[in-house]
């Protein structure tokens, strides 16, 4: 299951075939609407077979909210501020007079200690009974929840971390930075150490109850890198959850997206309130780069770019008389106007009504119908405001999302030096089938592929993840004055700590597999580039190939290690949810699209055969629709993907370079 902003999604596998499920989120708990849905499918909680993943948004808001619990910061003495200076980087650069930001940690709640280690391990100034009797006292003052700590080269030696956690016991939540992330950058590793603290209780008391709840069943959670991790663990590892929900969406692509053949790919995930774009080269891409709201995330998380342009989102005419669209979203509650709960500002998801590209009657397969007249009422307020004819109005909504997600796709592509034309393009989330042509021909692709349930694929991306792990640990220096036994060293060390952790999942050992890494730069530069471990040579030759691939350039300079990094993964489950390929093809019903001469037909997506069809035409489903339009034709491959394909060339005035914005 996957907690969405407005829909919590269920995909329920029983070794056979696929059922699908949708409710309304309940962002106050959860767990209500994980547990109603769970019962709408008729699944006994305690059965014993019962094996439950989760994409879990509880951390993820906790951060976004700024609701995490009261933490303790412990740092060497005299770097109690790390936190709140960062990179001392403006937010707005020319700002003369920017707003104060209150730092991420109260400055009394930031507590020193004097033991210090150098970059080499070796102790300069022990941990003392004074400074662990001094923490003690602090704890006992500020009753926090929960307790970071975050000392100077951790990573190298970890002694001082481990006798502080030990001295606290179990009377709060402990996170230290040498296990959270043992990478040199004192302040990205102290913020990683600092969220998985100040989310961390909420995490781990949510996933308790879920799992009481569940009484028998086993419950894993999706991590942001796009594996699997049992619940009793990813409690204590909140900060590697907080991309669950997207994880769990590129995790389904790369898996139908194979099904038809495609290993290179781009995707979007339409959701209520966002647009997930990400690339795919075979395996998840992965950075350590990321951020959640203000705060940077330096742990393994899927390489991802987020905009706010939704279903929900909401249309605007801002005082200059022009149309904006997002990021405020009308979210689950009150949702678009169409939805009928109160809602009254256009949403895309009006626009896509007023236009005739959703059937009101065959929304959730029927389960749920949309109030037209408020969604005319609605994007009449915006067309009153832009003077002009109701259609257009709709249109340009459209068309202004369009923009906005396009642009997105661009940016993890074309300006990292990646054609789209030689991709294909996944669209999944329940509005994304509704965009998928305008944004292929945006980009100029000629493959699109809307995988079966693409309504709920982030919850079917769970089903097909493996569990894993991903584990670093700084390794810093020239390469040429490293060998490969020191990296093979540290390979080993990571390798068996991974082991054993997945073991203890129940994951059998002969099922492992382990891939290596290492991050490289040039002498002198900040930010580095991860490539596969092979040896030195070969990883330096790797890496000159990507930074010239990257950046359109590569240096004579001796290149440096910083990072050692392995991923080790369990089995992928295998699904089969194929069903019968019908031999014949007559359109459900007709309908009005504006734009379109005459009726288009509506076709319902199990009836498809595998021969071709010409668009205009909208195809139903449970979870979704897709409007695929004129110049494309689509047809259903044998693992249920609708694949589109480009039939027609590009109009003149189009793009003649797809990193050129329209």
């Amino acid at each position: 299951m996957d907690t969405g902003g407005t829909f919590t999604d269920f995909v329920l596998y029983d070794g056979n075939s696929v059922r699908i499920h949708k409710v309304l989120s309940t962002p106050a708990d959860p767990a209500q609407a994980i547990l109603q849905g769970i019962d709408d499918l008729g699944v006994a909680r305690d059965a014993a077979n019962l094996y439950v993943f989760h994409g879990s948004t509880v951390a993820t808001n906790a951060v976004l909210e700024a609701k995490g619990v009261r933490t303790l910061y412990v740092a060497n003495r005299g770097f109690r501020d790390v936190l709140t200076l960062g990179r001392q980087a403006r937010r707005q650069l020319y700002n003369l007079e920017p707003l104060p930001v209150a730092p991420p940690v109260p400055r009394e709640y930031c507590f020193e200690v004097g033991a210090r280690c150098d970059v080499t391990g070796t102790e300069i100034a022990p941990l003392t009974a004074a400074d662990i009797a001094g923490l003690r006292q602090a704890v006992a003052d500020l009753q926090p929840e929960a307790v970071a700590i975050n000392l100077l080269f951790s990573f190298v030696d970890d002694r001082h971390e481990h006798a502080l956690a030990q001295a606290l016991g179990d009377t709060v939540f402990v996170s230290c930075s040498s296990q959270v992330l043992p990478e040199y950058r004192e302040y990205e590793r102290g913020i990683a150490t600092w969220l998985n603290a100040w989310v961390g209780p909420l995490m781990d008391r949510y996933l308790e109850r879920l799992q009481t709840a569940l009484a028998g069943g086993r419950l894993s959670v999706m991590q942001s890198s796009g594996g699997t991790m049992h619940a009793r663990q990813a409690g204590r590892q909140a900060v590697r959850l907080l991309l669950s929900g997207p994880a769990g969406g590129l995790a389904g692509a790369r898996y139908m997206a194979g099904l038809s053949g495609h290993q290179r790919v781009m995707s979007f995930d339409m959701g209520g309130t966002s647009t997930d774009v990400a690339l795919i080269d075979r395996e998840l891409q992965l950075t350590s780069e990321g951020r959640i709201g203000p705060y940077p995330v330096a742990v393994p998380m899927v390489d991802m770019h987020t905009i706010g342009a939704g279903g929900g989102s909401i249309a605007t005419v801002d005082a200059g008389g022009l149309l904006q669209v997002g990021p405020e979203s009308a979210g689950a509650a009150p949702g678009p106007a169409c939805y009928g709960q109160g809602g009254e500002r256009a949403t895309v998801t009006d626009a896509n009504l007023v236009l005739g590209r959703l059937l009101p009657d065959r929304f959730l397969g029927g389960r749920m119908s949309l109030d037209v007249v408020r969604a005319q009422q609605a994007v009449a307020e915006i067309a009153r405001q832009l003077a002009m004819p109701l259609p257009q109005a709709a249109l340009g909504i459209i068309q202004l999302a369009n923009e906005h997600m396009a642009r997105a796709l661009r940016v993890i592509s074309v300006q990292r030096g990646e054609d789209p034309r030689t991709m294909a393009l996944v669209c999944f989330g329940g509005a994304g089938g509704l965009h998928v042509c305008a944004l292929a021909d945006a980009l100029q692709m000629q493959t699109a592929i809307v995988p079966m349930y693409s309504g709920v694929l982030s919850a079917l991306g769970m089903l097909v993840a493996p569990p894993s792990r991903e584990l670093s640990r700084s390794q810093a220096g020239l390469l040429a004055q490293i060998t490969v036994q020191q990296i093979e060293q540290v390979l080993d060390q990571l390798t068996q700590q991974a082991r054993s952790e997945l073991i203890a999942e129940g994951v059998a050992a002969a099922d492992l597999q382990a891939a290596a890494s290492i991050d490289l730069r040039y002498q002198g530069q900040s930010y580095y580039l991860n490539v596969p471990w092979q040896d030195l040579a070969s990883s330096a030759s790797l890496f000159h190939q990507m930074h010239r691939k990257r950046y359109g350039h590569a240096l004579d300079l001796p290149v440096e290690l910083v990072n050692v990094r392995v991923k080790l993964s369990g089995r992928r489950p295998v699904l089969t949810f194929g069903d019968r390929m019908p031999d014949a093809i007559e359109p459900v019903t007709y309908t009005r699209i504006h734009g379109c001469d005459q009726a288009v037909p509506v076709y319902h997506r199990h009836a498809l055969p595998a021969t071709a069809i010409a668009g205009p035409l909208l195809i139903t489903e449970t979870v979704s629709t897709t409007f695929v339009d004129a110049g494309w034709k689509v047809c259903r491959d044998a693992g249920g993907n609708l694949v589109l394909q480009r039939d027609a060339v590009l109009p003149a005035d189009a793009a003649s370079d797809p990193g050129v914005s329209i």
